[in-house]
């Protein structure tokens, strides 16, 4: 597996075709991005569960992923996502599963965005797209096995069809694909500033 980082010392490759960049800009870039997905999930508008809230955040690490590489979107997605929906759930009662569920639904999303940061407008706008539909199954699938065995404080125990009666509303999460142009606007204003610390 290709490491982050040459050495200690050296820059680091974020996968072959990545551009170097130092240590402390890849560190300094999850940092301030992970507080912004943070702060743009904590305020979120709040929705009947299991949805939890409408967040701010995907236009953030969608535009990311292109801006800064797969490796910085995805640790800054996860932490962020993480600090963010903790807080949710410390002051709002959600299930405190909700924390661990953000992340294994959106991070990979930058993996995914990443991988297509190259490619043609097109190309990428379609990509950001599935990943917004891996980010619904995502939610929708353990939630539907939550409510149907009673998991992690979702009630308790029902049938197979009134589990996934009671997850069918995380298929409004695709409506997250509207952030896409916003994506886009983000990535057209912040590239010159990516391309001066060395990304893209």
């Amino acid at each position: 597996m290709t490491s982050l980082y040459v050495s200690a010392g050296a820059p680091c490759r974020m996968l072959s075709e990545e551009p170097v960049v130092s240590k402390s800009k890849f560190i300094g870039i999850v940092s301030v991005f992970s507080a912004l997905i943070a702060v743009s999930t904590i305020l979120g508008i709040p929705l009947p569960q299991p949805l939890g809230e409408f967040t701010w955040s995907p236009p953030i690490y969608m535009a990311l992923s292109v801006l800064a590489g797969p490796w910085p979107a995805f640790f800054a997605t996860a932490l962020g996502s993480f600090v963010g929906e903790s807080t949710n759930v410390a002051t709002r009662g959600l299930p405190p599963i909700y924390a661990l569920g953000i992340v294994w639904a959106r991070a990979p999303e930058a993996l995914f965005i990443g991988w297509a940061r190259k490619k043609d407008r097109t190309t990428l706008a379609v990509v950001m797209g599935l990943a917004t539909v891996y980010e619904t199954i995502a939610f929708l699938l353990p939630d539907w096995a939550f409510y149907t065995y009673g998991l992690f404080g979702y009630g308790s125990p029902q049938d197979i069809g009134k589990g996934f009666l009671a997850a069918l509303p995380d298929i409004l999460t695709i409506f997250d694909v509207v952030y896409v142009p916003v994506a886009f606007a983000i990535i057209r204003a912040a590239s010159p500033a990516f391309k001066r610390f060395g990304f893209r």
